[in-house]
């Protein structure tokens, strides 16, 4: 069963040992404001700003000694600038003699980096977890990893949460799920929609991408019988949208009668927007763990669904030092 996370009345979080403070860096002001006003806990008075040279300045303007302190940053476009931002609040706050820091990173980015991908080449998120945890963070609270096993790059307690709930939800309310199936579009994703089909009790295919040869576009398989199907699609990035709109053309060739998608982080970068607004996906479905650009907003097959009351339970439930996996159970 999952929880379900209320919607309707803010709650007073409080921590075990000392109070609860809440930091926002530049990356998403919005969401940051919409957790402070689901935990009824005002946001902690800070500068984050640049000099004239773009170094990354921090001021925390209230007393934090013996707080328990969550820093609000995904580390989104641009990414180097928001993991400096995320860096140096860690070092401020340390300085500041809070007790405990937790970095709330929604989109941590560099994930896609998880491992050596050819010869001499790094494995950049291993490289930004060290420099979280030398920043001085005590835990980390991230959602979707794009690979599981990033929480263990971490030599500090990693809680990565789903967005799995709040999908499942909407999709209960928007969809006859008697028609529905689940689709992974591409194999490495098997997991993940095995997970939501099995919550929502639909059916799953899988999406088999492969270029035969250097220079000629994918080939796009469906393992399974779609035909007739609303197939939602599950992903944790949607980044170009090539794959998606790829796998949305392939799905209706083989008799789906209508393709949406829900993916957990909108990176959405060049023309994604435009090219699916210009497909023929009936709705893209996304959180607001990355703050939607105005092209995203205004986009009449893209949807916005928020993570914050989600990721403020996390918060509330970590302060009083109760279970955190028991929201996804």
């Amino acid at each position: 069963m999952l929880t379900s996370v209320s919607t309707e009345t803010p709650r007073k979080a409080s921590a075990k040992n000392g109070s609860i403070k809440l930091v926002t860096g530049n990356s998403n002001p919005v969401l940051s404001e919409a957790i402070s006003a689901y935990l009824d806990v005002p946001m902690t008075k800070a500068i984050v700003r640049r000099f004239a040279d773009m170094e990354v300045f921090v001021e925390i303007q209230e007393n934090v000694r013996g707080s328990d302190v969550f820093i609000l940053q995904s580390t989104s476009y641009p990414a180097n600038d928001h993991l400096m931002e995320l860096l140096i609040i860690t070092d401020a706050l340390r300085r500041a003699s809070a007790r405990r820091i937790t970095a709330v990173i929604p989109y941590f980015g560099y994930a896609r980096q998880d491992r050596k991908a050819g010869p001499r080449t790094p494995i950049s998120a291993k490289l930004v977890a060290n420099l979280i945890t030398h920043a001085g963070a005590d835990r980390v609270m991230t959602l979707d990893l794009h690979a599981g096993q990033i929480q263990g790059f971490f030599d500090i307690p990693t809680d990565n949460l789903y967005a799995a709930p709040v999908m499942v939800r909407d999709i209960r309310e928007r969809f006859d799920l008697t028609s529905a199936m689940v689709v992974s579009p591409d194999v490495g994703g098997v997991v993940r929609a095995r997970g939501l089909a099995k919550r929502i009790n639909a059916p799953l295919s899988i999406i088999d991408k492969r270029r035969e040869r250097a220079g000629e576009s994918e080939v796009m398989n469906v393992i399974g019988d779609v035909s007739g199907y609303t197939c939602i699609l599950v992903d944790d990035i949607v980044d170009s949208g090539g794959t998606l709109v790829n796998a949305a053309e392939a799905l209706l060739a083989n008799g789906a009668k209508d393709v949406y998608a829900y993916i957990t982080h909108g990176v959405l970068s060049g023309g994604a927007v435009a090219r699916i607004t210009s497909s023929k996906l009936k709705e893209l479905v996304i959180t607001d763990s990355i703050q939607p650009t105005e092209a995203i907003r205004s986009a009449h097959n893209i949807r916005v669904v928020s993570i914050a009351n989600l990721i403020g339970e996390a918060i509330d439930r970590t302060a009083s030092e109760e279970s955190v996996s028991s929201l996804f159970d």
